[in-house]
């Protein structure tokens, strides 16, 4: 369960990062850039030697985000 912060107490986050995993890289790519929209990239969305699709980004509400690829 999520849920936001009245806006007279919002904070953005810090030292975190969501992740979320897929199987089929071609889903995570276009999860990563729908998240990625509007926001910031800062790893491109790429096969690494542990995944066959990996990039980490912040939405264009600052939150974190790292998807990853693989079984």
């Amino acid at each position: 369960m999520c849920a936001d912060s009245p806006p007279d107490s919002y904070k953005q986050p810090q030292g975190i990062q969501i992740t979320l995993n897929f199987k089929d890289p071609s889903e995570g790519e276009r999860v990563f850039n729908a998240l990625a929209e509007g926001g910031r990239i800062d790893m491109p969305f790429q096969a690494t030697f542990w995944s066959t699709g990996f990039g980490m980004c912040a939405d264009k509400f600052g939150i974190p985000w790292m998807v990853n690829c693989g079984e």
